[in-house]
């Protein structure tokens, strides 16, 4: 699914595979399901108001009303399907998705999507999702190649990275996040990567348990 506010030069999803450098991600994530094939796993449900796992138990992730101040977005906004590939879903593991931002209307909404209880290195499957991102906002990769950026992960720990698909130190940034058993990423619009590195780590302490 496309949004016209991000329409760019058509690309294929081969040359985002060909071209997309992500730092730390040493191997291409070859897991891929079926295109055709629904996804095994869960879809998330509506997070209850306290966390529901316990000190040191895996990490899970939770449908958050509310993630860094922004609110989980309903009616005429609210994700209709999984705009990026998730990559390979089996047994146990949760899909989180959503837009989050301005329920009056301001402002373009963050996109978030996420998976728990990934059974690979999960900074593969960040990587797929990175990729899956790029793709979704057909960057053309003649104009260049992202690099991803370290940012400070916070209290979660792990690994945190943004990057920008734009001429400018503005426009479109996606960060994403991989630790033991979770990857996520985030796409923020008109944004830069201070910024979204920024709020994509708020984001986190309320989706992530």
């Amino acid at each position: 699914m496309k949004r016209g506010s991000v329409a760019r030069a058509g690309l294929t999803a081969v040359a985002v595979v060909a071209m997309l450098t992500v730092s730390g991600c040493r191997e291409e994530y070859t897991g891929l399901p079926d295109p055709d094939a629904p996804p095994s796993g869960q879809v998330s449900q509506p997070a209850s108001p306290t966390p529901s796992a316990e000190q040191g138990g895996p990490r899970t992730l939770v449908d958050a009303p509310r993630a860094g101040g922004l609110d989980k977005l309903g009616g005429d906004r609210a994700l209709t399907d999984t705009p990026v590939d998730p990559g390979e879903m089996r047994d146990g593991m949760t899909l989180v998705i959503g837009n989050y931002g301005d329920p009056g209307g301001q402002g373009a909404p963050v996109l978030f999507e996420g998976v728990d209880h990934v059974p690979e290195d999960t900074g593969k499957r960040r990587e797929h999702l990175f990729r899956g991102m790029i793709e979704y906002i057909q960057w053309d990769p003649e104009l260049g190649q992202p690099e991803a950026q370290p940012v400070e992960p916070g209290p979660l720990g792990g690994s945190v990275e943004c990057l920008i698909a734009s001429l400018s130190e503005q426009g479109n940034v996606i960060c994403g996040w991989a630790d033991e058993g979770t990857a996520a990423v985030a796409l923020f619009e008109d944004s830069t990567l201070a910024d979204a590195g920024k709020l994509f780590v708020e984001m986190r302490g309320d989706l992530e348990r």
